[in-house]
């Protein structure tokens, strides 16, 4: 998922007093000032200190939103180091770009080739293959069921920003059409064109994409491993995919063995490769880190600490370059220093999360442990 946009703000002057006055009315029913500040953190803000009223769980965001927002104004919530609770007034309004559904529909037209591309040469033992419409579209197991996946993840957190009444774009899927590539795709993305209200709701955004994902990787993974004949190890030299706890346990499940074991592995059609990529996309979604999905919800657990991740996945990732030469992480950790560093902050940091989202957000990041595979691909020599 991608950072928020917002309208062009012009220099502000010196805010007026009657909007002062004004904004201090629209919160008057929810919170007691006790001191306000104008022009902090910059010109044309107001800072209003303060407590809510009641016990602070609700901070009745979406009322002094509407509130302000008919000032011209948006509501930033945050609880500051003394521990009081600060209502900063922004001078301006989120408003919502005009999407062009032609570059979405273009852009998945073009991935639909690009799997299809993918899915029939995944299959193809012959080097000399003469490329046809007939043999394109024999692709057509890989290119439906990772299109399913990516799809259910991408709605997933299209659905929930809508919910929120957070503005989106439809999903930006990736096309990658090459003979090299094993995946025909980088994946899809949505576009947030505004900040999330509060934690809630980003968890909400954050976690619907790869659970919707999962609903669908789950069956045809399962699908595709029972359609996917035992056979022993080639003799020559072969890629083999990286294994994760839930794709273990899956082959082991339905054949009733570790694979690979006994010099015998699993063959995987196209369906089982797209759950396999499928859970791979997962895991790297879900990685802890700024705007990536898994980034959303640790923020939403544990606030700015969440920050400190940083480093340590950084570290942890390059450890896996150096002990196992697995050289496709580093593009990784040149994109996490672009994505990875911001936390997509809400609205609202005051209003605290319910005990089922909190619940939900722990199932998520235990789900990254369960399909993050530290060696996606490696080149086997026997």
């Amino acid at each position: 998922m991608s950072d928020e946009e917002k309208g062009d703000q012009p220099p502000f002057p010196t805010i007026p007093p009657a909007d002062v006055q004004a904004l201090r009315n629209a919160v008057d029913n929810f919170f007691i000032v006790s001191l306000t500040a104008m022009d902090l953190p910059q010109n044309g803000y107001v800072r209003f200190r303060g407590r809510f009223v009641g016990d602070g769980t609700d901070t009745h965001y979406d009322e002094i939103n509407e509130r302000f927002n008919s000032l011209n104004y948006t509501p930033e919530m945050h609880i500051d180091e003394y521990g009081s609770a600060v209502i900063t007034a922004m001078p301006y309004v989120y408003k919502e770009k005009t999407s062009h559904y032609f570059i979405n529909l273009l852009l998945f037209l073009a991935t639909i080739f690009s799997t299809l591309y993918v899915g029939a040469l995944y299959t193809e033992t012959n080097i000399d293959y003469t490329f046809s419409p007939a043999w394109l579209l024999s692709g057509w197991p890989y290119s439906l069921s990772i299109l399913t996946i990516l799809g259910a993840h991408e709605l997933g957190h299209y659905f929930a920003a809508r919910y929120h009444k957070v503005p989106v774009s439809l999903p930006f899927f990736i096309p990658l059409p090459t003979q090299y590539s094993l995946i025909g795709t980088m994946g899809a993305f949505i576009q947030l064109k505004a900040r999330v209200q509060n934690r809630r709701a980003l968890l909400d955004v954050g976690a619907a994409g790869p659970l919707a994902g999962m609903i669908f990787a789950l069956p045809i993974l399962w699908y595709g491993i029972a359609t996917s004949p035992v056979l022993p190890l080639p003799t020559t030299g072969y890629l083999a995919e990286g294994n994760s706890l839930l794709y273990l346990a899956m082959k082991y499940l339905i054949h009733g063995q570790i694979l690979p074991s006994n010099g015998m592995d699993i063959s995987l059609n196209q369906v089982a490769w797209a759950g396999w990529v499928g859970l791979l996309v997962t895991g790297l979604n879900l990685l802890p880190l700024g705007q990536l999905d898994g980034g959303h919800v640790s923020f939403v657990l544990f606030g700015k600490t969440a920050e400190k991740f940083f480093w340590p996945v950084i570290l942890a990732l390059a450890a896996i370059i150096v002990f196992t030469q697995t050289y496709t992480w580093a593009l990784w950790i040149l994109m996490l220093f672009v994505i990875g560093r911001r936390h997509a902050e809400p609205l609202d940091m005051v209003t605290p999360l319910d005990t089922k989202r909190r619940w939900i957000a722990i199932g998520t990041l235990c789900l990254f442990f369960l399909v993050f595979v530290p060696i996606p691909f490696q080149i086997v020599m026997p």
